[in-house]
């Protein structure tokens, strides 16, 4: 018999192996090719060269036996290795494109470019479709006369340290290659750009409007710097409270992180850069990720990781970055579930799936769904590759098919024509390697960002107490304790990636995600110059570990403020022993120690703390002489003048926690696996499921020290007439498949099932008003949360609206949150899509997840 085509043979295999079934992949060493080959093979028409060559193609993997377990860190190697893909021959059909019409208002015809207006209450399903078509059509016709040389050069990084960007695809014909950049937060290694609020500081502002303008800002200044995609934004989960790069993503919840990842896409991609969402997926912690299975469910995979790069691909996104880690024992960049099956087919994404930083794991990837390999090695500076020639041969001798090279060469080139970078882009001016070049200084991108960084700074700041003592209104005297109140000692820039022991301000974790300040503002700054105002006495003692210094220091002050923090960040630096992610979830410097040392001498002591993501707080949280405390997160440039607005009044508080503080550490789900050999890999079991931060603490009826969703403000707000109106859909919206899902059934398994129009259009509409009852103006962040019947599996409560509203004293605002029957849907493991649960749907409105002020019913 002849070969299957793709789409069937390996649907049955990633099946197979998304359900932890007993099949085994067969694990075959073999290669086909030359391992002295050029990643980036010479051709007459395109003059690019590398000093890359092809490496030999190995799959085996490594069996462990070792398993040993403590309290909060337990350690257990995988019994089998990585499952791969044999040596065969895998034939291809491209998946369909979409076909429904745009139909304006709800789904009209989108550029990137032109994304519809942002709003609290979004309603508009955008369609992308027909600007993805009119650049499929360019990208074919552009590759039509290429060779299978050429297109292999366009999928193939030109290697590390091989260009000005940190990843580099060469100039084809008439394809002038692509300049790939760092990071979330802003434009990576050069000068003249702004340093951004980290995206967890984002997430707290739970704003869609801040959210579309930090991405917006960013995509300018990424397109004056002739980047061509920004590695960002990234929207792993913060499944566990230590894990290093949480503070780079958007919380702990599945459509807060969604919701943030979406306006952020719409912003980069109108400012003119291609948007990645990253890392693909299940990338939950450092120690050990490219050596580490994450086992997960199917339906967990869907309901809860997967679900905000579904959302990435409504918004537009050009291009998915897969991870290190393996995922159910296959690398996340080989594995055909994730890759072909929910993105792909399921979620149906037309750009292009890269790499990690040398995390392809074998030629046969491509076949896996794997478009681009970046930085093209397979080790960075290896100078070797599995794609180039490897995948010239593999294409030549038949075990990958070219329509499946075209596939992946027209993703890329199509990606370019999607954001119009063939219409006089900006020539690159970084050097991501040579920092000292005068062209990282040839162009200024930060244009007035600074305003927005001090937004989005004092909005994503959560008040997590205040028994009066704020906002300050000319104290005569104060006191500023902590190394997190003052500049940093060297500079803002002191280490390289900011990978050190803060000196000074904590404005961003460390790591790629990272880039360099042009300046920063420290709270002893923002203070000094407030204070000039006010003519207050500020004094100051900026040194952590002298406690008796410390408590001296504010005897007879009319308010001290303690300044604490603490860092994470990516597995390759170590800073003071925490290999990116945090050993515990202490503040850093003696914190607790400190706040004590402070709140012993002084009855009016304010916590100001800037960290990564939770910190257990319970020595001092009820401290009688702990005032107020202010949840600062990562602020960025501004991230001193940023806190001062907080604490004097200047921006009422309206940030709210995008994850639980615990009490104890060990009240969290899941926690840090560690150890392993250097031939382990770990194996990461999600055993909790759907029930991940505020839906643990729900079901386990666990009391929290601040909940998931919690934050105060200067006033107070109350919520009122709570109605609920069903949306009838029009006659184009498939009403067959409505009327299908309200009777039970599941969405069809076909392209593009998840993100279809008639899933995600507006279902019902939720109205209620919301008072202020207090004496200042302020923002206020009402919440929905679905309330599942006990026969659908779901947890307690689960996050499915927000919005926002500003409202004067003594007034009422109305606001409105719309649902989508996706909202309403849990994913079917064995039917294989979206369905409506059994039993009643109950809702609740308010402002956290355990502050529910109106409740009602969805209508049958």
């Amino acid at each position: 018999m002849g070969p299957r085509p793709l789409s069937f043979v390996l649907l049955l295999v990633s099946y197979a192996v998304a359900s932890s079934s007993s099949v085994t992949i067969p694990n075959t060493s073999a290669s086909a090719v030359s391992s002295s080959t050029p990643v980036a093979s010479n051709t007459s028409s395109t003059g690019a060269t590398s000093s890359i060559s092809s490496a030999n193609i190995s799959t085996s993997g490594v069996a462990t036996s070792v398993s040993t377990t403590s309290f909060m860190i337990s350690y257990l190697a995988t019994e089998t290795g990585p499952l791969t893909l044999p040596i065969s021959h895998y034939s291809f059909s491209p998946f369909p494109t979409p076909t429904l019409a745009p139909d304006p208002p709800i789904f009209p015809a989108t550029d990137p470019l032109d994304p519809p207006p942002v709003s609290a209450d979004p309603v508009v399903v955008p369609d992308f479709a027909p600007a993805w078509a009119a650049a499929y059509t360019k990208a074919m016709s552009m590759i039509s006369n290429f060779t299978i040389q050429q297109k292999a050069n366009i999928t193939t990084g030109v290697g590390w340290g091989n260009g000005l960007c940190v990843g580099n695809i060469a100039a084809v014909g008439d394809f002038p290659g692509l300049c790939l950049q760092d990071s979330p937060l802003g434009v990576r290694d050069t000068d003249f750009v702004t340093s951004f609020p980290a995206g967890i500081t984002t997430a707290s502002t739970w704003n869609r409007a801040l959210m579309r303008a930090r991405g917006f800002a960013m995509g300018q200044e990424h397109r004056m710097k002739g980047v061509n995609v920004a590695l960002g934004p990234m929207m792993n989960m913060g499944r566990i409270a230590q894990g290093g790069r949480n503070w780079e993503g958007f919380g702990a919840d599945p459509f807060l992180s969604g919701e943030a990842a979406y306006e952020t896409i719409l912003g980069l991609q109108a400012g003119g850069v291609q948007a990645t969402a990253k890392h693909y997926i299940n990338n939950e912690q450092e120690w050990k990720r490219t050596q580490e299975s994450s086992n997960v469910d199917d339906r967990t995979q869907h309901e809860i990781y997967a679900h905000p790069f579904m959302r990435s691909v409504m918004a537009g996104v050009s291009s998915v970055m897969c991870s290190y880690n393996l995922v159910n024992d296959t690398y996340a960049c080989n594995n055909n579930k994730t890759l072909n099956d929910i993105m792909k087919r399921e979620f149906g994404f037309q750009g292009f799936i890269q790499s990690d930083w040398s995390a392809t794991m074998d030629t046969l990837g491509a076949v896996a769904g794997l478009d681009l390999t970046m930085p093209g090695d397979i080790t960075m500076g290896s100078g070797t590759t599995y794609f180039g020639q490897n995948l010239t041969d593999f294409v030549l001798n038949d075990t990958i098919s070219i329509q499946r090279l075209d596939d992946m060469a027209t993703r890329i080139i199509a990606a370019w024509y999607f954001l119009h970078q063939d219409e006089g882009y900006p020539n690159t001016t970084v050097s991501s390697f040579d920092l000292y070049n005068p062209l990282n200084q040839e162009v200024n991108a930060q244009s007035d960002h600074y305003l927005i960084v001090r937004e989005i700074g004092a909005a994503g700041t959560v008040l997590l107490k205040n028994e009066g003592a704020l906002p300050l209104c000319k104290p005569k005297n104060i006191v500023l304790v902590g190394s997190d109140a003052a500049p940093p000692t060297s500079g803002p820039n002191e280490y390289t990636d900011q990978g050190g022991d803060p000196s000074g301000i904590l404005a961003m974790g460390w790591g790629s995600g990272t880039d360099n300040f042009t300046y920063l503002v420290s709270p002893y700054e923002a203070i000094q110059a407030r204070a000039r105002v006010d003519q207050t006495s500020v004094f100051w003692d900026f040194d952590d570990w002298d406690l008796a210094a410390a408590g001296n220091s504010v005897i007879g002050m009319e308010a001290a403020i303690v300044f604490v923090n603490s860092d994470s960040g990516e597995g390759y630096i170590t800073v003071d022993g925490n290999a990116g992610d945090r050993q515990n979830l202490s503040a850093w410097h003696q914190g607790d120690q400190l706040i004590l040392a402070v709140a012993a001498q002084n009855n009016n002591t304010i916590v100001v703390t800037n960290s990564v993501g939770p910190l257990i707080i319970e020595p001092w949280v009820d401290h009688p002489n702990v005032t107020a405390i202010v949840w600062a997160n990562l602020g960025g440039n501004e991230a001193g003048n940023a806190i001062a607005d907080i604490l004097y009044g200047a921006w009422n508080p309206s940030g709210k926690l995008p994850y639980t503080i615990a009490k104890s550490p060990a009240d969290y789900p899941a926690q840090i696996v560690t150890g392993g050999t250097a031939a382990d890999i770990l194996s990461i079991n999600y055993t909790e499921g759907l029930f991940i931060d505020y839906r643990w603490f729900d079901a386990q009826n666990i009391t929290p020290r601040y909940e998931f969703g919690f934050g105060l403000s200067y006033t107070t707000f109350e919520y009122s007439n709570l109605a609920i109106t069903k949306i009838y859909p029009a006659n184009y919206a498939q009403t067959d498949l409505v009327q299908n899902w309200e009777n039970g059934g599941a969405t069809p398994i076909a392209e593009g099932s998840t993100t279809a129009l008639w899933l995600h259009m507006p279902a019902y509409k939720i109205t209620f008003d919301v008072t202020n009852t207090g004496a200042l103006y302020g923002g206020e962040v009402p919440q929905l949360y679905i309330h599942h019947s006990p026969l659908a599996g779901e947890p307690p409560s689960v996050l499915k609206g927000f919005t926002n509203v500003v409202v004067s004293p003594e007034q009422t605002t109305s606001a409105s949150i719309t649902l989508s029957r996706y909202d309403l849907s849990i994913w079917d493991a064995v039917r294989q899509g979206w369905a409506k649960p059994e039993g009643t749907m109950t809702f609740s409105v308010g402002a956290s997840s355990r502050d529910f002020r109106l409740n009602g019913t969805i209508p049958a």
